[in-house]
């Protein structure tokens, strides 16, 4: 596809764009749902706006709040965004992945970062989640809790595994298609476009760590959400390739929905959804791990390049001979 779009752009124009883009996925979205919840569940575009208010009074409205989940993310943070950056002109590979491969080991480290880093994180979790505010700010209060119950309740009901295949489909829903349609949106575009805006790298990151968080609106999940989303942001900047954060990210929510299913099919007994910190000795290693492995991966994600140029430069030293 050949962009029609200057990638000359003003980045607050791109982002600008991008928001528009993902709308117009989303409408496309809504539309392709109709279509299917018809064809599947036989269930009208007129019946369907009922049963996404209220799933838990339909007898299909889990499976369809699942079905809406999955495409409207494929279309609005997948299609949509990879889109908007052929419109721009943009060559894909050498937009989203500035810096040579990784070893795949790198990569797989950065995946085990994330679950290594889950017993520090329920700190910061429970604090959040316990944040009493002053009273001027008690309406916002009551309104972000409530918002909370909601979407746990609407989580709860679209969560349900209790077989192999419900637990891929969670897979694919929860973890690989918001895995790589978030990093897309989020570190493959507003993070490079801020970073252009600003020149500072750090400032980018943490900008789009707190977009990351407050688009998910779950204030009481907020911080811990940020610095998730600001670890994926160090990822792919050091990495330079879009592939360890989607790694990272899927990481993330593929143990979290690997969690609940040997939960609810009583393979273990813990509560997944508490917001409890974890025992403290748990913590401590937890963040002895993960400052090893963060440094680890910063200087080897650094050597990288510098080993591929000793390579090819002693391959055309050979060549020469």
């Amino acid at each position: 596809m050949k962009g029609f779009i200057s990638k000359d752009l003003h980045p607050s124009w791109v982002l600008l764009l991008l928001i528009v883009y993902m709308a117009g996925g989303y409408f496309v979205a809504m539309f392709v749902v109709g279509i299917l919840s018809n064809w599947i569940f036989g269930i009208s575009f007129i019946e369907l706006a009922g049963v996404a208010t209220n799933p838990a009074d339909h007898p299909q409205g889990p499976q369809v709040m699942l079905l809406l989940q999955g495409v409207l993310q494929f279309f609005a943070f997948i299609v949509a965004p990879l889109f908007l950056l052929l419109s721009l002109h943009y060559r894909l590979g050498d937009y989203l992945n500035q810096k040579l491969p990784s070893p795949w080991l790198l990569v797989l480290l950065s995946g085990l970062l994330v679950i290594a880093i889950m017993p520090a994180n329920s700190v910061i979790i429970n604090w959040n989640a316990n944040m009493n505010f002053p009273d001027f700010m008690r309406p916002f209060e009551e309104w972000a809790r409530a918002q909370e119950e909601q979407l746990a309740e609407l989580t709860k009901l679209i969560t349900r595994f209790n077989s192999v295949p419900e637990l891929l489909i969670g897979l694919v829903v929860f973890a690989l298609i918001p895995a790589v349609g978030e990093e897309l949106v989020f570190r493959g575009i507003a993070q490079q476009q801020i970073h252009r805006w600003s020149g500072n790298i750090h400032v980018a990151i943490w900008i789009t760590g707190i977009i990351f968080a407050a688009i998910h609106v779950q204030f009481f999940g907020f911080l811990p959400r940020a610095i998730l989303g600001a670890l994926f942001g160090y990822l792919y900047f050091w990495s330079g390739r879009i592939l360890v954060p989607i790694v990272a990210h899927f990481a993330n929510n593929g143990f979290t929905v690997f969690l609940l299913y040997l939960q609810q099919t009583r393979a273990i007994d813990a509560d997944i959804e508490s917001t409890e910190a974890m025992p403290w000795y748990s913590i401590a290693l937890s963040v002895l791990i993960s400052a090893a492995i963060l440094y680890f991966l910063y200087q080897a994600y650094g050597r990288v390049p510098q080993r591929r140029q000793r390579v090819a430069e002693a391959a055309a030293a050979e060549g020469q001979l």
